[in-house]
């Protein structure tokens, strides 16, 4: 049937118009997305950019184009740099150049989506990049990344681009995944307010054409491709249907609630049946249940990795459409659906039906035309800059925030910049500035970034810093008054490294120990990380901090057992050096909270704080498998929790909590909300996230938290008579139960 039947889409006159008007491979090329966008335009022979033979084949195939990806990409895969690529001075003349090119290519002058990877920032040459995603996440600050969101999409829009492809989705459910870094954490309510913070920011909070400053957002993936066996890319989620809603389809309504226009279908299967496939999924929920009425993009090649179960490209292009995919990605398979559809009326239905929805996109981001109402700004370099500034500005903020404080039991940290004579600081990521970036960026503009080596000796210009090569020797260490070790992994992607066709690190990665294609077995720090702290521990007469840079949940146990202090950090971005620095020093207070759970051992994963029965006193080798559960972060003074309270009504539930700041210095503290409900028709999750909130106590102040909270949240599905939940803030805890 065609996936008309249960989301019809109102399109506007002018595409119903088109529709009747375009040929079947007109049509069929608006649904192609076929090209590498940084191979579509070369540099001219006296000077500026013209279209490749490639990209000109392409469009004169179509008699224009569906979309055009990465057009301004840079980085490893793309083999873009400095040297060769699009500066973002001249992306204005490039997403012109294409968009002439596309227009007058067709008979009616449509123009191309522009679509650009910006999973943490525009990965593009002078592209400003926030924190990762799970860096973002331990700073549980929608509001800010909305903020931060909204300047990532103004310098896209600044720059001609249309869709944004955004990570957000995913849940952090198996350490061994190499994309863990892409997730905001393993908790499905955290996740989905971080999502509809990024659709409410790059689409300027509504669910219309994008505002003057704002994109079209793409979020990935779709679905529970964090549940994959393993941890193994790709690869088969072993889930049920209650798990797939309480868990990986919250982010989704979020976003549809917040009018998100895109998605892109994973490349995983879900009980045997590919995402992109999946028409209970794509059309049965996305459209008829969640009333979504945007585009679905396939993933990069999913669509022709169907013909395994198909038998052909062109029934796998079929299956794909069918299930409810409108746009393919780098696909070979999709270009066959203009025979398709000549052979098959149902086809050509679906085509009709998936066109439809790409015009539409179209139409509400000014690329007819006949597009009413005011123009979409030109690209402009003006205000590319001043997006720049901002979201530089605000990537700043969420490295401060992103920063959490795993162990400190003797209240080693701050240190005192003042008594500090001789620091060393050792490990493999102390003179790494790309191990700061993450996965998904562009090579930075000289000195863009610093190192933690080069942020320590601005910050203590009179203290003497041994930054050895390897590990310290006991001269390095000799009358020291502190070691800091910066351990854990990079996701940086090396130009000589090996890739496959969707970008992903194919086979031995040079440098990186985590990302796209660097799915571990073992989530011990990787390089031999534990023995170099065991061993400094043995040589150190002073103390020794621990700051881990990681994307992923690494075992820590050794470091906890030989440190006096530890600091974690996600990929926190360009600024991460500072902000750790400053946190170290004292300059500001780490405040974030683990958005996963931090196993104490490498064998007991997965492990994670909502699982239905608790790990504990399961394996006789490992009693105790968690080292430091989710929502763990300890700070340097203190905020009291004073009382918990809670009044159910009928449909609602009020819960209020005081926290009191006996400093001098106003204090900013997360306040997570935790249940653990009982007494319904199925087994509920051991604890749950129900709410939480940021806030600011005022010096030697008092303030009350409270959440207004819908009662079926608070209590299981088909509660009994004996139902009640158990709630938490901190270490204060009150029983509920349904109101009578």
């Amino acid at each position: 049937m065609p996936n008309t039947e249960h989301a019809p889409v109102t399109a506007p006159a002018t595409v119903e118009r088109l529709l009747t008007e375009l040929t079947p491979r007109e049509k069929a090329g608006q649904l192609n997305q076929r090209l590498y966008g940084w191979q579509a335009v070369e540099r001219a022979p006296r000077g500026g950019f013209r279209l490749t033979r490639r990209a000109r084949a392409e469009i004169d195939r179509w008699g224009g184009l569906g979309a055009l990806y990465g057009l301004f990409r840079a980085d490893a895969w793309s083999g873009r740099s400095w040297h060769d690529g699009i500066r973002p001075e001249e992306r204005a003349e490039v997403a012109a150049l294409v968009q002439e090119e596309v227009a007058r290519a067709g008979r009616h002058r449509i123009g191309v989506l522009l679509s650009e990877e910006a999973p943490h920032g525009h990965q593009a040459l002078g592209g400003t990049l926030l924190p990762t995603n799970l860096a973002v996440a331990a700073g549980w600050d929608p509001d800010l990344l909305t903020e931060a969101a909204a300047a990532v999409a103004a310098e896209l829009a600044a720059s001609g681009v249309h869709l944004a492809l955004v990570s957000a989705l995913d849940l952090l459910r198996d350490p061994r995944w190499g994309r863990a870094e892409e997730c905001f954490g393993e908790d499905p309510l955290l996740a989905a307010e971080l999502t509809r913070a990024v659709v409410t920011g790059m689409q300027g909070g509504h669910g219309g054409a994008p505002g003057a400053g704002g994109v079209a957002v793409v979020l990935k993936h779709l679905a529970a491709q964090g549940e994959a066996v393993g941890g193994r890319n790709g690869q088969s989620s072993v889930i049920g249907p209650r798990d797939l809603r309480e868990l990986h389809l919250p982010s989704v309504r979020a976003a549809v609630e917040a009018g998100a226009l895109g998605f892109m279908a994973a490349y995983n299967d879900i009980d045997g049946v590919p995402c992109c496939a999946n028409r209970d999924l794509l059309t049965g929920f996305l459209r008829a249940e969640c009333g979504f009425d945007g585009v679905v993009m396939a993933d990069g090649r999913a669509v022709d990795r169907l013909t395994a179960m198909t038998g052909s490209p062109e029934a796998a292009a079929v299956a794909a459409l069918e299930a409810g995919v409108d746009l393919s990605l780098w696909d070979e398979s999709f270009a066959l659906l203009e025979t398709a559809a000549a052979r098959d009326t149902r086809v050509a239905e679906l085509v009709d039906a998936a066109c439809r929805r790409v015009l539409t996109l179209k139409h509400r981001l000014g690329l007819l035309p006949e597009t009413p109402g005011p123009p979409r700004p030109a690209p402009d370099r003006e205000r590319l800059t001043l997006a720049v500034h901002t979201t530089d500005r605000l990537s700043r903020r969420l490295a401060r925030q992103s920063l959490v404080l795993l162990h400190n039991p003797d209240q080693l940290l701050p240190l005192a910049p003042q008594s500090l004579t001789k620091v060393v600081l050792a490990g493999p990521n102390a003179h790494d500035v790309t191990a700061m970036l993450g996965d998904y960026v562009p090579p930075l503009p000289a000195s863009s970034a610093v190192s933690l080596e080069h942020a320590l000796r601005q910050a203590l210009p009179h203290t003497e810093i041994v930054c050895p090569p390897g590990p310290p020797s006991r001269a390095d260490l000799c009358s020291a008054d502190v070691v800091i070790l910066a351990l854990g992994g990079t996701s940086h992607r090396a130009y000589d490294d090996d890739f496959a066709d969707n970008g992903a690190v194919a086979g031995h990665a040079a440098v990186a120990t985590s990302g796209e294609g660097v799915d571990l077995a073992d989530v011990s720090l990787p390089g031999g990380q534990d023995d170099l702290v065991t061993a400094v521990r043995a040589r150190s007469a002073c103390p020794v901090v621990a700051v881990v840079i990681a994307g992923r949940p690494h075992v820590l146990t050794t470091v906890t057992d030989h440190a006096d202090a530890v600091l974690w950090a996600g990929y926190p971005g360009p600024h991460g050096a500072t902000a750790l620095t400053d946190a170290l020093l004292g300059g500001h207070e780490p405040v974030g909270l683990l958005p996963f759970t931090a196993p104490r051992h490498s064998g007991a994963i997965p492990v994670r704080y909502n699982d239905r029965h608790a790990a504990t006193d399961v394996y006789r080798d490992a009693p105790d498998p968690v080292l430091f559960p989710f929502g763990h972060g300890l700070r340097y003074g203190t905020v009291a929790f004073g009382h918990l309270t809670a009044d159910v009504a009928e449909r609602s539930v009020r819960v209020e909590v005081g926290l009191t700041n006996p400093a001098p210095t106003e204090a900013e503290v997360i306040v997570p909300l935790f249940g653990h409900r009982t007494g319904g028709a199925v087994l509920p999750r051991r604890r749950e996230l129900l709410a939480f909130r940021r806030a600011t106590v005022p010096p030697r102040g008092h303030i009350t938290v409270a959440w207004e909270l819908p009662a079926e949240r608070c209590f299981t599905e088909g509660a009994t008579a004996r139902a009640r939940t158990e709630l938490y803030v901190s270490d204060l805890r009150t029983t509920i139960r349904p109101h009578q």
